[in-house]
């Protein structure tokens, strides 16, 4: 098998330099017209592939967007992910994933190893306390998943939405014994605007409420469980599917499996696992295409920044 041609090889044969080669690949315009023809035509007759990383010197495009991600085992964040590839991958991008793990340090780090490889842009998954200003290296050349922003484009969920849709599909079934397991409202999303909904639904239906928070794990929403249930409960509204897995976990143990668990996050494992339960779908595949597509438009098209909210639409 030949060996695969490099940069420097193209550069000896056009008798160039490789700084050169590198301009005429990243169609640089300060390239003398006779010297571009003698470098394409080294390049055609020898089949050579340029690599990204060739393409992205002296600042062409790379073909590449980066992805940070909170944490790689959120299914939630998986799902957008997805999302995301589908649509970067059509249009024949590469990804570079990394993980913020809620750390705004761990942010900047990333975002500046991601601005030297010189992505042509990135997409980012906010947290609590994320702050868009991080973004200024990448201009328009950003979206933010999962929180509302000033500077930057993104695109959010309807947090409020969900926790009304699970209400109501409890509330036609006749069910008004409603508890909630939710999560530190110190997440202003997750946490804090879940719950509000909560609330709200409650008084719309003159429910007494009856709630805690807690961590967002398997383990915290089970150790919760008896704290939200009594002989009278009819049902419990989970803030994600994880939480719900851990509460129905519980109500399988204890017996109490005619009481209705719902969770937001359209995971299958929930119902397949657990028979008296139903999920919310947040819309995060369909969220992650958004986003992927947003970028484009600012990439391809220049455009103003734009905040769009994703709308859960399906129970399962």
């Amino acid at each position: 098998m030949a060996q695969k041609l490099t940069i420097l090889d193209i550069a000896k044969l056009a008798g160039v330099g490789k700084s050169t080669v590198s301009r005429v690949l990243t169609q640089d315009p300060r390239v003398k017209p006779a010297t571009r023809e003698k470098v394409e035509q080294v390049i055609r007759e020898s089949g050579y592939v340029p690599s990204k990383s060739a393409q992205s010197m002296r600042g062409g495009t790379s073909k590449v967007i980066g992805v940070v991600v909170s944490r790689l085992d959120s299914p939630s964040e998986n799902k957008a992910v997805r999302g995301i590839l589908a649509v970067i991958y059509a249009a024949g991008y590469d990804a570079v994933i990394m993980e913020s793990q809620f750390s705004a340090a761990k942010t900047r780090e990333h975002l500046a190893v991601l601005e030297k490889r010189n992505v042509d842009g990135v997409i980012v998954f906010g947290f609590s306390g994320f702050d868009d200003t991080i973004l200024d290296g990448f201009a328009q050349r950003a979206v933010v998943i999962a929180v509302d922003t000033d500077s930057v484009s993104s695109v959010s969920y309807d947090n409020k939405g969900m926790i009304h849709l699970a209400m109501q599909q409890l509330s036609e079934q006749g069910l008004t014994h409603i508890s909630y397991i939710g999560v530190d409202p110190a997440d202003r999303t997750t946490g804090l605007f879940r719950l509000d909904a909560y609330l709200e639904a409650c008084r719309e239906r003159h429910i007494e409420p009856c709630y805690q928070t807690g961590e967002l794990s398997y383990e915290s929403a089970y150790k919760l469980t008896d704290k939200v249930l009594n002989a009278q409960t009819q049902a419990i509204v989970c803030a994600s599917d994880t939480l719900a897995m851990g509460v129905a976990k519980r109500l399988q143990e204890i017996q109490r499996t005619e009481v209705v668990v719902s969770g937001v996050g359209a995971t299958d494992l929930l119902s397949f696992m657990f028979p008296n339960t139903f999920s919310i779908d947040p819309g995060y595949f369909e969220a992650g295409q958004r986003a992927a597509h947003l970028l484009f438009q600012h990439l391809q098209q220049g455009a103003p920044v734009t905040h769009l909210t994703q709308q859960a639409c399906t129970l399962l």
